[in-house]
């Protein structure tokens, strides 16, 4: 591709970074003595335990549980969900309620507000109430639908460490069925999809979205990071060198961008390195505290994995949500192959 003309050396954040990440070494939230509200403790650390969540079902009220069970060429999320589950879990599918329709945005652009608003609230979420989200382990799907929540303006969003895996390795229950039977509070299928019937007495959220509670990057202001601070490419190390490209058309990475894989954030059972060593991982790529950070990966779903571990090691980022889908859209947007980091676009 042709070489940018580039652009002035504004990292575009649609929004001041957050304020509520945990220091280093508090990366998972104690929630002796909370119910599912939300509290000034119940905003503080994106992660919980298995054993917490476990105790915080039985409070009354319980915190939303959304299973976001999703893998890029399947099996489907639905089918696993209709398995087994979490009991009272509503199940989201990322392609249709957590992305907007693929195009010049990627392949998992923004959805608007309205529509996500009306996907949580079919999903129960309430602006009130605690929600925690899994997937199958190692959380890449859940940090989707965190970092959505939370950009949109929820305060109390936790992703299950582990995901369904850890639930189901400590021992508790799970409840087979189809989304919308009796005890999946808010599972409403979409209209036109099988089961669209919900449960009765099924309750609706009350979810309002307000954009801009994240920091946000567009294209230029991704570009202009990698020159000025840090741009992180969440993908696989071969993705990023342009050796293998198994989705998109075009294969390589943004000049300027480290190579940072998501991969290596977490432990073999899918839990998150311990904040200290996910710091320190960080620093080692160059993430200070007094950092401009961006993250970017295929198409925003990695990436936001990627912002959910920079959350655990208390250093906020900026999420390029078109990422690489976005960027190669354009045919005047640099591209750089190989282990080095190119010129900066």
């Amino acid at each position: 591709m042709a070489p940018s003309t580039g652009h002035p050396p504004r990292p575009t954040l649609s929004a001041t970074p957050p304020t509520s990440s945990p220091p280093a070494g508090q990366g998972s939230w104690r929630p002796d003595g909370h119910t599912g509200l939300v509290t000034e403790d119940s905003a503080a650390a994106p992660l919980i335990t298995v054993d917490e969540l476990a105790t915080l079902l039985t409070s009354d009220p319980p915190p939303t549980l959304l299973d976001v069970r999703w893998r890029l060429g399947g099996p489907p999320g639905r089918e696993l969900y209709q398995a087994g589950h979490i009991p009272g879990a509503a199940f989201v599918d990322l392609d249709l309620e957590l992305a907007g329709q693929p195009g010049v945005g990627g392949r998992h652009p923004m959805p608007t507000a309205d529509d996500f608003a009306a996907a949580m609230r079919r999903a129960g979420v309430s602006d009130d109430r605690l929600v925690v989200i899994y997937d199958d382990a190692d959380s890449t799907a859940a940090a989707r639908a965190w970092w959505l929540l939370r950009y949109f303006g929820h305060r109390s969003v936790r992703v299950l460490d582990g995901g369904f895996r850890a639930w189901t390795s400590a021992g508790h229950s799970t409840a087979p069925g189809p989304s919308g039977s009796p005890g999946s509070p808010g599972s409403i299928e979409l209209p036109g999809t099988p089961d669209s019937v919900p449960a009765p007495g099924t309750p609706l959220g009350d979810f309002t979205a307000s954009p801009g509670h994240l920091p946000l990057l567009d294209a230029d202001g991704a570009a202009a990071l990698a020159r000025t601070g840090l741009l992180l490419d969440a993908r696989a190390g071969e993705r990023y060198r342009g050796e293998t490209e198994p989705v998109d058309p075009v294969a390589g990475h943004i000049p300027g961008a480290v190579s940072a894989p998501t991969a290596e954030n977490v432990n073999a059972d899918g839990t998150f390195r311990p904040a200290a060593d996910l710091a320190n991982r960080f620093r080692g790529l160059g993430v200070t505290p007094g950092s401009e950070v961006g993250v970017y990966c295929g198409s925003g779903v990695t990436a936001a994995h990627q912002t959910l571990a920079l959350s655990v090691a208390g250093l906020p980022a900026a999420l390029y949500l078109g990422s690489w889908s976005d960027w190669i859209t354009d045919p005047d947007r640099p591209i750089a192959t190989g282990p080095e980091l190119g010129a900066p676009a």
